[in-house]
C-alpha cells in the first residue's frame, strides 16, 4: 500500500479526492470528459489490469463542478495542474474495474477500495452494466442499487482482518445509504430521468446466467444481475465509506428476453445510455 500510494501522489502531487467512483462497462467516458491526470493500471506499483472490452484500465484524477474540461482523453495536462478552473469537487475515478472472473482473488479485486480510502474519499460511487431479472425494467434503464445479494459462493473479507481498516465483523445492513439513494432519486427528478430501484445481485461470470437461474434470482429478491460491484461495496463499507451504486440496465436476462446475450450488446446499451448516466452523476457530484 504504500510503495502504492507513493506512486500515485507523485504522479498527481498529493492530489486529495473526497468522492471516488467505478465505471463500469461502456460507461468510462466521463473520465474521458473530465481528466486532469490519468494514470494506467499497469503502471500503478501492486494494481491489477483489466483485460474486459469497455474497461480502459484507468484510474483518473479531476475536479468536477459539471464543465467538461477541454484536454484530450490522454490526460496531457501536468500532474495536479487542473486543465480548468471551474472545477470544483476532487473526483477519482476507475475507468474500468478488475473482475473476479479474470482469475483475481478477490482481495486483488478489491485492493483499489482500499486504496481510494486510503487517498482520502468519504463517498464511493459503484456503477455497472447488469442484466435485467425485473422484466418491467428495459435496457438503458438506470437503476439505483438500494440492496444487493452476494452470489458470488466466497467474500473479499475473508483472511486475516485489517483493524486499521474496519471490524472483523462489519454490520452490512444499510451498505448503500438512503440518503445517497434519496439524493440520486431527487437529482433524477430535476433531470427528468426515470430511475428504477432495486436488488442487485452478483454472481461470478463470465457465463451469461441460464434462464432457471434467472426464475430462482427473481425468487431471491433481485432486480438485476451482473459479475461486479458487491465485492467491492461489502469492502468500501468495511472501511467506513458512504456507497451509492446505480446500475446501468444493458440487456434482459436469460428469459426475459428472446435475444441471445453478448458483451456487445452490453457495450451498445450503455452507449444509448450514457448521456443521461453521466447527466446523473454531474448532478449527484455537484449536489454532495
Amino acid at each position: 500500500m504504500e510503495n502504492t500510494l507513493k506512486f500515485i501522489n507523485q504522479q498527481t502531487n498529493n492530489f486529495k479526492p473526497e468522492i471516488g467512483i467505478i465505471l463500469g462497462s461502456g460507461l468510462g467516458e466521463l473520465a474521458d470528459e473530465f481528466c486532469d491526470v490519468g494514470i494506467n493500471y499497469s503502471d500503478i506499483p501492486d494494481f491489477a489490469s483489466s483485460t474486459v472490452a469497455g474497461h480502459k484500465g484507468r484510474l483518473v484524477f479531476a475536479r468536477i463542478n459539471g464543465k467538461s474540461n477541454t484536454t484530450s482523453p490522454a490526460c496531457p495536462a501536468p500532474a495536479g495542474q487542473p486543465a480548468t478552473s471551474l472545477s470544483t469537487k476532487n473526483v477519482v475515478m476507475m475507468q474500468g474495474r478488475i473482475h473476479f472472473y479474470e482469475g483475481h482473488l478477490l482481495n486483488t479485486v478489491t485492493y483499489p477500495i482500499k486504496v481510494l480510502k486510503n487517498l482520502g474519499i468519504k463517498t464511493l460511487i459503484l456503477t455497472n452494466a447488469a442484466g435485467a431479472v425485473n422484466p418491467e425494467f428495459k435496457p438503458a434503464d438506470l437503476m439505483i442499487i438500494k440492496d444487493h445479494i452476494n452470489f458470488m459462493g466466497t467474500n473479499p473479507l475473508i483472511g486475516k482482518n485489517d483493524d486499521n481498516l474496519g471490524v472483523r465483523f462489519p454490520d452490512m445492513s444499510e451498505i448503500y445509504k438512503k440518503n445517497l439513494i434519496n439524493l440520486a432519486k431527487n437529482c433524477a427528478e430535476k433531470l427528468n430521468i426515470d430511475v428504477k430501484e432495486g436488488v442487485y445481485i452478483a454472481t461470478t461470470g463470465p457465463s451469461y446466467e441460464t434462464p432457471a437461474e434467472i426464475r430462482a434470482y427473481r425468487l431471491l429478491g433481485a432486480d438485476a444481475v451482473g459479475m461486479s460491484t458487491v465485492p467491492e461495496a461489502i469492502v468500501a463499507n468495511y472501511c467506513g465509506l458512504n456507497v451509492l451504486g446505480i446500475s446501468c440496465i444493458t440487456n434482459q436476462a436469460a428469459g426475459v428476453g428472446d435475444t441471445k446475450l453478448s458483451h456487445a450488446e452490453v457495450i451498445e446499451s450503455a452507449n444509448l445510455a450514457k448521456n443521461k448516466f453521466k447527466g446523473l452523476i454531474k448532478e449527484i457530484i455537484a449536489n454532495l
